[in-house]
C-alpha cells in the first residue's frame, strides 16, 4: 500500500508540512516494497485557488490509499474522499515520525476538514 504524507522537502528526516493543498511536496512510502520517492508539490504554492483538488490529484495519481497531513480544508477533503484516500492528520515531526505513528495505530482517520478553505 502507498502513503502519502505532505512534507517540506524530499527526505525523510524533513518536516511534515501542515499545508496539504500548499505543501511543498509530498512524500510517497510504497509498503510493498519499501520504497520511497519524492512528488513535488510546487505548481500548487502560489495557486490562486483550487490548490487543494490539484494536490488531491497529485496524491491520488501516485496510487496512495492515505494521506497524512497537518490540515486539510473542505474541497481537498471532499476530493480526496471521492478518491478513496483515507487522510490522518498530525501537526509535527518528520515524515518517519508520521509513518511512524501511522504505523503504530498512534493516528486517527479524519471524519472531516479540519480547516476552512483559503486559510
Amino acid at each position: 500500500m502507498k502513503i502519502a504524507i505532505s512534507c517540506q522537502g524530499p527526505n525523510l528526516n524533513d518536516s511534515i508540512d501542515p499545508r496539504f493543498g500548499r505543501a511543498k511536496g509530498f512524500a510517497i512510502l510504497d509498503t510493498d516494497n519499501d520504497s520511497y520517492e519524492f512528488v513535488d508539490n510546487t505548481q500548487n504554492l502560489n495557486a490562486p485557488q483550487g490548490a487543494g483538488i490539484q494536490s488531491a490529484q497529485n496524491v491520488a495519481a501516485t496510487g496512495a490509499k492515505v494521506i497524512i497531513t497537518g490540515h486539510v480544508g473542505p474541497k481537498a477533503f471532499t476530493a480526496l474522499e471521492k478518491g478513496a484516500i483515507k487522510i490522518f492528520l498530525t501537526e509535527s515531526g518528520t515524515v518517519e515520525d508520521a509513518f511512524s505513528a501511522y504505523k503504530n495505530g498512534n493516528l486517527e482517520e479524519a471524519s472531516g476538514a479540519d480547516k476552512p478553505g483559503h486559510w
